[in-house]
């Protein structure tokens, strides 16, 4: 078992210590669980009433929070989320260090290139012309296509499936059951029926990309989806042909974009947003959770509601609406005013 002093943890995290720093800990635990030997945090101010019921030998708190109790350990910081992660990671048992080289039971293609340092799991394909940087690592059951790329340092876990075509980057991390590279949705009616439209393009994800489980990401028609640098993708996502999403964006579970869009540096997309085809998303704008864009909109602002509006025009709206009810009231009392014939 791991355990850390809380003046450890202190230094860890490069928070100011209030308390017995030589208690030690075995782990993390929310404040409302936490024993007195684990460490807690507050992150949100909503959770101050548990902060004075706790347990917690330890609890990381905003620089700012001055609880009532007296008998409490803290750790100050001006960023308890981002410090708590590093108190979690403190207890996390080393993982066991992919070996380099090819399982006996992976399937390579005598042109594909592998890395000496890369490390190809158990059952994994890789087809013709493909490549596979230095200390990359395939985990159990992932297919690679015919000439793909899988840049240095990057992770697939396992039954990740690459298309052809498919371009990684370096020091991506895509989680297990994403499909890269499958035709974009592109059907014509025709006398017969739909007739299937060639899709013809590839994939391409630039460096420090994650994408989280079970998320799918077409290839373009005829050029490439992009993907680009830094830009971070929930479990269940899917991307359609030939869009361009980042850098540095955020695309939270759920989220649905349709063909041709363009979303743009570090726009974030809360759960379940859907975005139309053929529009633009400026840099910086903020989409909130299962609002739908139907046009292009401009970067730096919130987005709630379906279709997509300026914050403060839909919660003026909300506002409005919330009074139809007194207005229909007045209304009703005025018609039968004047049926009475009264002033």
């Amino acid at each position: 078992m791991i355990t850390r002093t809380v003046s450890e943890l202190a230094d860890l995290c490069g928070a100011s210590l209030e308390g017995d720093g030589a208690r030690r800990l075995v782990g993390p635990a929310p404040l409302s669980e936490a024993r007195s030997d684990q460490v807690s945090f507050l992150g949100n101010r909503a959770y101050a009433a548990e902060l004075e019921q706790t347990s917690a030998g330890a609890v990381v708190v905003p620089l700012d929070v001055r609880p009532r109790r007296r008998d409490l350990t803290l750790l100050r910081c001006d960023n308890p989320n981002r410090a708590f992660s590093r108190v979690i990671e403190s207890f996390r048992p080393p993982g066991e260090s992919p070996v380099p080289g090819i399982h006996p039971s992976a399937v390579v293609a005598p042109d594909a290139r592998v890395d000496p340092e890369a490390s190809v799991g158990a059952l994994c394909v890789i087809g013709k012309g493909s490549s596979i940087g230095a200390k990359a690592v395939l985990h159990a059951r992932v297919t690679v296509g015919s000439n793909c790329h899988v840049g240095e340092a990057s992770e697939l876990h396992p039954g990740v499936v690459l298309y052809s075509e498919v371009q990684i980057g370096r020091r991506c991390v895509i989680h297990a059951g994403v499909v890269v590279g499958s035709d974009g949705f592109g059907f014509e009616p025709s006398p017969q029926g739909w007739e299937k439209v060639p899709q013809c393009g590839s994939v391409v994800i630039e460096d420090d990309v994650e994408i989280g489980g079970n998320t799918a990401i077409d290839r373009g028609r005829f050029q490439a989806t992009r993907i680009l640098r830094g830009t971070k993708i929930d479990n269940l996502v899917h991307v359609a042909h030939n869009c361009v999403i980042g850098p540095d964006a955020l695309l939270v579970a759920q989220v649905g974009i349709a063909g041709s869009s363009r979303v743009g540096a570090r726009v974030i997309l809360g759960g379940q947003a859907g975005v139309a085809g053929h529009v633009e998303i400026g840099p910086g704008a903020r989409i909130g959770g299962q609002a739908g864009v139907t046009k292009s909109i401009e970067g730096g602002q919130d987005y709630w509601g379906t279709p997509a509006r300026e914050k403060g025009e839909v919660l003026r709206s909300l506002v409005r609406v919330g009074r139809l009810s007194d207005l229909e009231q007045r209304v009703t009392e005025l018609e039968r005013k004047l049926q009475r014939g009264e002033d």
